[in-house]
């Protein structure tokens, strides 16, 4: 067990939903298994639904079954002696009484806001009230927090006025998996790859959020997010900075965060011109997955038939550094496309002059960090063919996390991040600043989307997004990672 790893109590706002039952609750399960929680600990779900402690365990367990989690019943049993169910409505200050009594006040207090945004306000109101909001209290908020800039600030001054930043977890389950923390080892962990990292022998860089699922039964909260809230302004964002930052002096929290935020203001203001010409907004229609036919996106349950929210988005980027200076980033989410895929590649310049005949050279001098499905480092080069001849193939080395000797366990995303939370430990979470930042790079594309009435261009379920994507890289005489394979 982690030394650092305290007593606590967790209290899971929106404890029947399903963040929490198919997400957050597993990702504790498998810390416990993992012997990583004190076992006089307590995790607390909150919900208005009247539920005893056996019926809301059997609620979780099924849920968790059906994302396809791996359950040991004995276990599960186990683990449940540290759950708890209280029935709330959120928006009640009264309410807030009960959980007052039932929590420990001398130990860590966790709030874990699973919830819309627009509850945030009044959770973290009535915690007050209930002089929840102590020295040690923690509050987690999760995305998508705001939809714009101005909304964004107003949840985090409002939530700033009852907790203290150092106290604030803005999550981001991405920068909990192993491979993005691995990005950081290889870069700053080897000399190899850091005097590398640079302009001079960098080409391009793209990254690469893809899904399969369409919006399933989340049409209504989708359509008024769409994938430029859900997933570009956060997740690749995040993945960007870590990419693209410079070495921080520690490990520290602040250090590393203010290295990203130094990303983040360098990156090339977006005109209306350029909003233009290197943002492609896409929308799924029907096609096949799996081989399985699937319906367009206007044809989903609680999605209006003239919907304009885009599914998909690709842009080119720009960071006005001297590492940076002239190599375009490449940022592309969507959904209802052709694999599952949440992907890093760091293309290197090609050599200056081949005098071994190839014909696969585009595909060498690239490293590739794999998120999901499976969390992988590659590093792709030329060697020679078996043989008589000077032909050269391509070849990679491959480091799969998952087979590593020493990787007995390997957390998931949201358990490194609940541990981190515990630990209270910020490196890994966003500073009010950051996502600021990050809210005002992107309020030029809503802003010019809505502006001329930009609607999205459809492609169809199972490729790879629309045409408009591969021509925004053509323009600059590359191709995206999956069109060279």
């Amino acid at each position: 067990m982690d030394n650092d790893l305290q007593q606590f109590d967790l209290v899971l706002f929106g404890g029947t939903g399903d963040l929490v039952t198919r997400k957050l609750l597993p990702a504790l399960y498998n810390a416990f298994s993992n012997n990583s929680l004190k076992q006089d600990s307590r995790i607390i779900a909150l919900g208005r639904k009247e539920l005893s402690k056996d019926e809301y365990c059997k609620f979780a367990y099924d849920k968790a079954v059906n994302a396809k989690h791996a359950i040991d019943d004995l276990r599960w049993k186990e683990f449940c002696t540290l759950i708890y169910y209280l029935k709330i409505d959120v928006n009640q200050s009264e309410q807030y009484t009960n959980l007052a009594h039932f929590l420990n006040h001398n130990i860590t207090n966790i709030y874990y806001l699973s919830t819309a945004p627009n509850l945030f306000k009044p959770i973290c109101e009535n915690l007050a009230k209930a002089k929840l909001n102590h020295a040690k209290s923690r509050i987690v908020l999760e995305k998508p927090l705001g939809h714009d800039l101005q909304s964004s600030n107003e949840i985090n001054e409002f939530v700033a006025n009852f907790f203290e930043e150092q106290q604030i977890y803005r999550i981001d389950h991405y920068l909990g998996k192993e491979s993005v923390q691995n990005l950081m080892a290889i870069r700053f962990g080897n000399t190899l790859f850091e005097a590398l990292w640079r302009r001079q022998w960098i080409c391009s860089i793209q990254i690469t959020i893809a899904e399969k699922l369409g919006v399933e039964s989340r049409g209504e909260f989708y359509n008024n997010t769409g994938a430029l809230r859900d997933m570009l302004q956060n997740h690749l964002l995040q993945l960007l900075c870590i990419v693209a930052m410079e070495p921080p002096s520690s490990l520290n929290a602040d250090t590393i965060r203010d290295e990203k935020l130094k990303v983040l203001k360098s990156l090339k203001p977006l005109t209306e011109e350029s909003v233009l010409h290197n943002v492609i907004r896409g929308q799924y229609k029907s096609g096949a997955i799996d081989g399985k036919p699937v319906i367009s996106y206007i044809e989903e349950e609680n999605v209006p038939p003239d919907s304009n929210t885009e599914t998909f988005v690709a842009l080119k980027a720009e960071i006005q550094n001297w590492r940076w200076a002239g190599v375009p980033f490449y940022l592309r989410t969507g959904k209802r496309m052709q694999d599952k895929v949440a992907e890093i590649v760091i293309q290197f310049k090609d050599i200056p002059c081949k005098i071994f005949p190839s014909s696969m050279s585009n595909f060498a001098n690239r490293l590739i960090i794999r998120l999901q499905p499976d969390e992988t480092v590659q590093l792709y080069f030329l060697a020679k063919k078996p043989g008589d001849t000077n032909e050269l193939q391509p070849v990679y080395l491959d480091l799969d996390f998952k087979k590593m000797v020493n990787a007995k366990h390997n957390p998931e995303g949201y358990e490194r991040l609940l541990l981190d939370v515990i630990r209270g430990k910020l490196t890994l979470f966003v500073r009010r600043d950051e996502q600021q930042a990050a809210w005002s790079w992107v309020e030029p594309i809503i802003n010019t989307w809505g502006k001329l009435n930009i609607t999205p261009k459809a492609y169809t379920s199972g490729t790879w997004g629309p045409s408009a994507a591969s021509a925004l890289l053509a323009k600059d005489g590359i191709s995206w990672h999956e069109e060279l394979i």
